[in-house]
């Protein structure tokens, strides 16, 4: 018998090439049961995921790039799914950061750029999380670490700081108070607190160079979001 995946010769209950099954197991109780303790698994790591990244961030994110990458879910999933949940939250209550500004121009390019962002903040924050590496690692030249564990370590942490604007949009949504300024202050705080205990713990240097990196990153990417939209709206004119 050939396997059905990999086309190789099987000579026992599973492929030995690729590992599939030679009969697949029709879905039952215990599948079900199965799929189940994956989940409780999965929420129990998100679970001791955020408390980890809300008490020692520094140390336990070298501790995943350097020593143990087990305990803590995987830094990409963990930035879409906290991006996901603020963004339910948000979209739950009408709460639009950083479209106001461009709602005078509801169809160019600017607009849908930042409509893109508002509906897709796990991406989102990836790119620009990317951005903000890029200055970490220019102030940080002298660190060890490459642009890629810099990349990993603002996952874990703007993935926290997305959980925090959660709970900022939560309390503003059911009480009504504006609080998208304090809850963009906590969140400033947070990452450069979070970015700066990684790089050097305990130094009140580092977590200045941490947020003056943040805000540059943050910068950069809204500039270019801009200039993105800007350049598109003007070839579209020139048509």
């Amino acid at each position: 018998m050939n396997c059905r995946n990999c086309n190789q010769s099987i000579s026992a209950n599973y492929c030995g090439h690729c590992g599939t099954p030679v009969i697949l197991k029709r879905v039952d109780a215990h599948y079900i049961v199965h799929e189940i303790q994956h989940v409780l698994h999965f929420e129990k790591g998100i679970l001791y995921t955020i408390q980890s990244m809300l008490l020692r961030p520094g140390k336990n994110i070298r501790t995943f790039i350097i020593d143990d990458r087990s305990r803590l879910i995987k830094p990409v999933i963990y930035i879409i799914i906290t991006s996901l949940i603020y963004s339910v939250i948000s979209h739950f209550f009408h709460l639009y950061r950083y479209q106001e500004g461009v709602h005078s121009q509801p169809h160019s390019a600017t607009s849908n750029i930042m409509s893109w962002i508002e509906n897709h903040y796990g991406y989102a924050n990836i790119i620009m999380g990317g951005f903000i590496g890029l200055w970490l690692k220019l102030i940080y030249r002298k660190s060890s670490y490459n642009f890629f564990e810099i990349l990993i370590m603002l996952c874990f942490v703007m993935g926290t700081g997305m959980l925090l604007l959660g709970i900022f949009a939560l309390v503003e949504g059911t009480t009504g108070l504006h609080l998208a300024n304090i809850a963009g202050a906590v969140t400033l705080i947070y990452c450069s607190w979070a970015i700066g205990q990684f790089f050097s713990s305990g130094k009140i240097a580092s977590y200045l160079f941490a947020a003056i990196a943040y805000l540059l990153g943050m910068i950069s990417f809204f500039m270019t979001a801009f200039l993105l939209g800007f350049l598109i709206d003007s070839l579209t004119k020139l048509k």
